[in-house]
């Protein structure tokens, strides 16, 4: 391969030292692997940061460049989020099931001073009423989607273990759960879904799996409590907070078949509400008591403090995956029928600033 000189590069040792003792000079040909180069076929593809005088008009997400005019790295990334007010539902009720997207989204049931049967679909802007429920309840459960939605258990005076299934415009009766209960865990699919903990006559640990069909044990929660939410899928999901009893901070990952701890969120709270998947997630509200409006983002590691609610409340719903969540209905003082969008969006920003 012939002669190779050292470079500047050469003489950094580790920790950072400089070796000044040598500039200049061929290096060792123990150090040099004379390997043939011509098999190489690929290589990896390299990313460059783009120098220019302005900002580009059009930035793709995820660029970096470096202004020269402004002597500034700068990249176009997700913002850190922020709430804004959403369309009222028609009828305010706290203790709801939610479930859907930002812009195609689920409400149904709660305690609207008698319990509710009502169920409401917003379309990004504004909530019109759907198919009532066959048996009205509160502190229920909800997966899916928009046209496709579960509402599991709940109370109307007593635990009830029935489930619906929403196709859209009606319901219909589905799979009766094994264990009945109120104010419990719950996300995923109407053909995949999943429930957890809640309260019986006492917290329950208990985990029941859903097929579209019938619903099967799963394995138990470590920490039994109730007033808790869910969020991710059957496979890969989320619990976080709670009444243990007392708030708790506490939060399980679910991989189909156990929970293990991961980071606590750092404000312990219940009658909390959230949205997104496992290894991204919102818990925003509840109580602590007294109700807020703090927001935290989940990671998949940790627990992160965010944007808060523009109204704080307990016994909210919530809807989406991130970038964008719903939080809607709850109580303060009394029912609570505003909704509140959270969105990242894309922004310029100098990176490395403090």
């Amino acid at each position: 391969m012939g002669i190779r000189t050292r470079s500047f590069a050469n003489n950094i040792l580790s920790g950072g030292a400089f070796d000044a003792t040598d500039l200049d000079g061929a290096l060792p040909s123990s150090n040099i692997n004379d390997t043939s180069v011509t098999n190489i076929t690929a290589v990896p593809a390299l990313v460059a940061t783009t120098t220019v005088a302005s900002d580009p008009p059009a930035p793709d997400a995820g660029q970096i460049w470096y202004n020269t005019t402004d002597r500034v790295l700068r990249g176009y990334v997700l913002s850190a989020g922020s709430w804004a007010t959403g369309g009222n539902l028609n009828t305010a009720r706290s203790a709801l099931g939610g479930t859907g997207t930002q812009t195609e989204a689920l409400a149904f049931g709660g305690d609207a001073g008698p319990p509710s049967s009502a169920t409401e679909e917003y379309n990004g802007a504004t909530w019109s009423n759907g198919g009532s429920l066959a048996t009205a309840r509160y502190g229920l459960g909800g997966a899916g989607i928009q046209t496709a939605g579960l509402a599991i258990s709940g109370y109307n005076g007593v635990n009830l273990p029935a489930t619906e299934e929403y196709d859209g415009s009606t319901w219909t009766s589905g799979g009766a759960v094994s264990t009945a209960r109120r104010l419990m865990g719950s996300t995923g699919l109407q053909t995949a879904a999943l429930i957890f903990s809640g309260y019986t006559t006492a917290n329950t640990a208990v985990t029941e799996e859903y097929n579209g069909t019938s619903w099967t044990a799963g394995g138990n929660v470590n920490t039994a409590r109730h007033y808790l939410p869910g969020t991710g899928t059957q496979t890969a999901a989320l619990g976080f907070g709670g009444d243990a009893p007392g708030a708790t901070g506490v939060t399980e990952e679910y991989d189909g078949t156990s929970w293990t701890n991961s980071s606590n969120l750092n404000t312990a709270r219940y009658t909390h509400s959230g949205a997104g998947l496992q290894t991204a997630t919102l818990a925003f509200g509840g109580n602590l008591p007294p109700y807020t409006a703090a927001t935290e983002e989940y990671n998949g590691s940790t627990w992160s403090n965010t944007t808060s609610l523009s109204t704080a409340r307990y016994n909210l719903a919530g809807a989406g995956t991130l970038p964008s969540a719903l939080a809607f209905g709850g109580d303060t003082t009394g029912f609570q029928s505003g909704t509140e969008e959270w969105t990242k969006a894309l922004v310029t920003t100098a990176l490395g600033a403090s």
